[in-house]
């Protein structure tokens, strides 16, 4: 089972978002937005920076499905990370949170993208842990759709910067030993050097 190493921010909307997570009866690691088991721990949320969101930039979508007036959403949007917000991690991993007025109907899910490309889908948790995110700045955006694979609605995508240390920077701040080559990340074997031989010394006759 995996460990993520996961770095959260604190969200600006007046009703606090909370993230929990438990295993469930087969074994797998859940996020939530719920306590739905005895079980469930809350996820502390690590403060982190923001800026003042610049005007959103609009994707637009394959197709568009025209919903029911009994299905139709009046709030959808990302909580967690804030606009523009910037993330340091050096896995490059984080929790996305999204909320929609009302929740879910049936038949219809959540659709994650990142940078313009799905990376998670699910029909009732909207909690979604990502992992190993490229250093830099990306575009979050989530969807909702139908049985059908009809976009009901979509937000705008929201950009946030990821910080990762380098190896490089990482070799700086903890030099490689000989026994770190081929061990960390950092100190590959390539970069290992030679290792001095002693020459035995002959007595002279």
């Amino acid at each position: 089972m995996r460990a993520l190493f996961l770095s959260l921010l604190l969200i600006a909307w007046p009703v606090a978002a909370q993230v929990y997570t438990y295993i469930d009866a087969e074994g797998n690691r859940v996020f939530t937005d719920q306590p739905r088991s005895n079980q469930a721990q809350r996820v502390e949320l690590a403060p982190s920076n923001s800026m003042s969101a610049p005007a959103p930039h609009y994707a637009p979508p394959a197709a568009v499905a025209t919903p029911e007036p009994s299905q139709r959403y009046q709030v959808l949007r990302i909580l967690i990370p804030q606009p523009d917000a910037t993330i340091r991690d050096n896995s490059g991993n984080l929790i996305v949170s999204v909320n929609s007025e009302p929740a879910l109907f049936p038949g219809h899910r959540y659709r994650l993208l990142l940078d313009g490309v799905a990376v998670a889908e699910s029909p009732r948790s909207p909690v979604f842990p990502l992992e190993n995110i490229d250093r830099g700045t990306h575009q979050l955006a989530v969807e909702i759709v139908d049985t059908q694979e009809r976009i009901i609605e979509r937000t705008p995508n929201q950009p946030f910067h990821l910080h990762r240390i380098s190896l490089a920077q990482k070799r700086r701040i903890n030099p490689c030993k000989l026994e770190d080559y081929g061990v960390r990340p950092e100190c590959p074997l390539k970069d290992k050097p030679e290792e001095k031989k002693d020459i035995p010394l002959i007595p002279f006759l």
